[in-house]
């Protein structure tokens, strides 16, 4: 019997145009992890983090396509942000005034 599945092109050019900024980021920072969590309706979320401790993220229009787009890319993935995974991240001055900011009730307009 054949594959009677069907193939969204335009899923398929998300993936491969996923897939593409992935490995730019891993050749970028020496290799890379990553880790996709779920959104809801918004889609997911690809956190990716270099080997040289350099971070980002990537938003995908679905979970299935975020997922195909890391696998396509070839890099680890995690299915947490576990303790081992999130240690792996540096974090500068521009972070941690932020989350600062955050936790004191954002930034002051005087």
């Amino acid at each position: 019997m054949a594959d009677t599945q069907q193939v969204d092109p335009k899923a398929e050019r998300k993936v491969a145009r996923l897939a593409k900024q992935i490995t730019s980021f891993s050749k970028t920072h020496g290799g890379a992890e990553g880790q996709v969590a779920y959104l809801g309706e918004r889609g997911a979320r690809i956190v990716l983090v270099g080997e040289d401790g350099n971070w980002g993220d990537l938003v995908a229009p679905s979970y299935e396509i975020a997922e195909q787009a890391v696998e396509k890319s070839g890099i680890t993935r995690h299915e947490s942000f576990d303790g081992d995974f999130a240690a792996k991240v540096k974090t500068g001055r521009y972070e941690w005034t932020r989350m600062a900011g955050i936790q004191l009730g954002g930034p002051k307009n005087d």
